[in-house]
């Protein structure tokens, strides 16, 4: 029997809404983020074209660390 322990289920349409980057405009690729809660240590990830499609999780530091990177190479 398969442990799902680790799996979490989190409803994605709930406030707070989600972000996209102001560098996006129609057509482009681009990806959005939210916070899953006020203090929630994880940030969902999505294909801003397939906002009923999947999504993933990453640690808010980690995500924090992503844009911060991206912004110095830009």
């Amino acid at each position: 029997m398969a442990n799902n322990a680790c799996l979490k289920f989190f409803d994605l349409t709930e406030k707070p809404s989600w972000i996209r980057s102001s560098y996006s405009n129609a057509g482009q690729n681009c990806v959005e983020a939210k916070r899953l809660a006020p203090r929630s240590p994880s940030v969902a990830v999505r294909d801003s074209k397939q906002s009923n499609g999947p999504a993933i999780t990453v640690p808010h530091a980690a995500w924090i660390s992503f844009i911060r990177g991206v912004q110095v190479t830009n």
